[in-house]
């Protein structure tokens, strides 16, 4: 690995802070002195955090990056790196010198030489697509075609590729034409089971089919998003964290058409022309840590969203994932367009 690309400063703006994450192999930027010393780690979740915060794309990574990384010694063995990185729940370990100065950075993942992940995916593939008529008059709304395959092959293909290959499909509206197309997974480098909905659940109320319960942390995304999510990240910091659940957020603006007037007694104390507004939105991607199960009524329609006012009235731990990649929901005719012309060019397919 060339060091050399994941090296910023302090002064480095987050926008190119985020290039230098997204190119590199193991999603994380070294902050460097003018003298190669290691001054700390930038991660992809330092960032999100920052977003949360309101922090702009063109402010500095100063006051956003971890100062106290764990390192390890280039005299160190790897069997001592391993058993530092366990100890200290680190996947990534910089590399310094007696004058702590940058040498490497290793990857627990590669010394323990760790590729597929047990934790299962959970996709919700039920829905009608009804705002999608007359696509979705013949078929399922996640078969529909998006590039050169359908929108669900490409939500599997990005799981696999991140490792996660146990995926569990929810079926509901023309069901037999999505088991037929994937089967048990096999041709798709994956395993692939199923559960239907007889009735209506929700995306919550159908955790409650599984035949069996996860019993580590474990992936539900609703099947008709295009994204470029780094899901091995999201996991990370879900587990990190200690959540009992973490949903992806994206953030929303709109523009009010008219002047915002603002009165106190019926005196005006101010006039914006019309304000940009900011909201952080579902983005319908979530992990999902096994005891959320007790909260979870049998057949019952129940969404996420309850779900989650829920674990938030019981003072769970609720966490959000501020997404900066590419994202679109397909959920009407203008989405599906727009999903086909950027199709290519995100996915370089």
């Amino acid at each position: 690995m060339n060091i050399n690309t994941l090296l910023i400063t302090e002064n480095t703006k987050i926008k190119e802070a985020l290039k230098v994450i997204d190119k590199g192999a193991i999603r994380i930027a070294l902050v460097v002195d003018e003298n190669n010393k290691l001054l700390g780690t930038l991660s992809d979740g330092d960032i999100r955090r920052g977003l949360l915060k309101n922090y702009t794309l063109d402010d500095s990574i100063k006051d956003l990056y971890f100062k106290n990384p764990t390192v390890a010694s280039n005299s160190e063995s790897k069997e001592k790196i391993i058993q530092k990185a366990i100890k200290n729940q680190v996947y990534q370990i910089p590399i310094v010198d007696e004058n702590n100065c940058l040498v490497d950075i290793v990857n627990l993942a590669t010394l323990l030489n760790v590729s597929k992940k047990r934790n299962r995916v959970i996709l919700m593939a039920g829905g009608l697509g009804t705002r999608l008529r007359p696509l979705t008059e013949d078929l399922p709304k996640p078969m529909l075609k998006v590039g050169n395959k359908p929108i669900l092959e490409t939500i599997i293909k990005n799981f696999a590729s991140h490792g996660f290959v146990n995926i569990t499909i929810s079926l509901n509206y023309k069901a037999e034409i999505i088991r037929e197309y994937f089967k048990d997974g096999s041709d798709f480098g994956v395993n692939i089971d199923y559960v239907e909905e007889n009735t209506r659940l929700g995306t919550a109320g159908a955790l409650s089919l599984l035949k069996e319960q996860p019993n580590e942390p474990f992936f539900v995304m609703n099947a008709d998003l295009l994204t470029d999510v780094n899901f091995s990240n999201l996991l990370d910091f879900h587990c990190f964290g200690n959540a009992n659940a973490t949903m992806c957020v994206r953030e929303y603006e709109y523009q009010v058409p008219y002047g915002v007037i603002e009165i106190e007694n019926s005196s005006i104390v101010s006039i914006v022309e019309k304000p940009i507004k900011k909201f952080f939105v579902n983005a319908g991607i979530y992990v999902l840590s096994p005891n959320i199960f007790e909260f979870i009524p049998k057949n019952e329609f129940f969404d996420m969203p309850t779900l989650f006012n829920i674990l938030i009235e019981k003072q769970k731990k609720v966490l959000s994932f501020p997404i900066h990649e590419y994202w679109l929901d397909i959920g009407r005719m203008s989405d599906f367009e727009q999903a086909q012309s950027e199709y290519f060019r995100i996915f370089n397919e």
